[in-house]
């Protein structure tokens, strides 16, 4: 049969929930590789027994659910929603413990020390909440590393003026933490 003009999925599955066996088996063939790879990719480290567990108790689930398809939908989503719990089960009945080899990736595993890359993001957009005057003066301060001296210059501001901002600005990060804690 050409690609082409072969019925999509949609029509073979519309035409089995109708009734139509010859349409149904074409159905479960077409879909059993897709089923498979899918399974394959999102079960890597459980084995290909578990791996073909997962495409076979799909395509009982496909079945027992078929009429659960919308038919203005397209199938492939739906098909990979169930893929996808089925490998979910399949790690739930094997516990929290998946044996993963390392050995290969042994030297490049340990991660570099320094700075969390998505940490300064993060501040910053902590910091955003702030009132204008309060931001600058923490980031400058608390990020950039100028000094109370400094900054008091930059903004016409005392020292005094600025260690009281300073503080004030602090104040509300924590609590702008403890809001986002909860």
């Amino acid at each position: 049969m050409d690609p082409a003009n072969a019925p999509q999925l949609e029509d073979l599955l519309r035409a089995a929930n109708r009734g139509d066996r010859r349409a149904y088996a074409s159905f479960l063939k077409s879909i059993t590789p897709l089923v498979r790879g899918v399974a394959r990719s999102r079960s890597s480290g459980l084995g290909m027994d578990i791996c073909e567990d997962i495409v076979q108790e799909t395509l009982l689930a496909i079945h027992q659910k078929r009429h659960t398809w919308r038919e203005d939908m397209p199938v492939r989503p739906w098909l990979y929603a169930i893929v996808r719990y089925k490998v979910i089960d399949a790690f739930r009945a094997r516990g929290r413990r998946v044996h993963v080899p390392i050995d290969e990736f042994a030297e490049v595993i340990p991660a570099e020390p320094g700075e969390d890359p998505t940490q300064r993001g993060d501040v910053e957009r902590v910091i955003s909440k702030l009132d204008v005057r309060s931001s600058r003066i923490v980031r400058a301060i608390g990020l950039e590393g100028a000094s109370i001296a400094d900054v008091a210059a930059e903004h016409d501001m005392s020292e005094t003026a600025v260690r009281v901002a300073l503080h004030r600005g602090l104040k509300r990060l924590a609590k702008l933490r403890e809001s986002m804690i909860e």
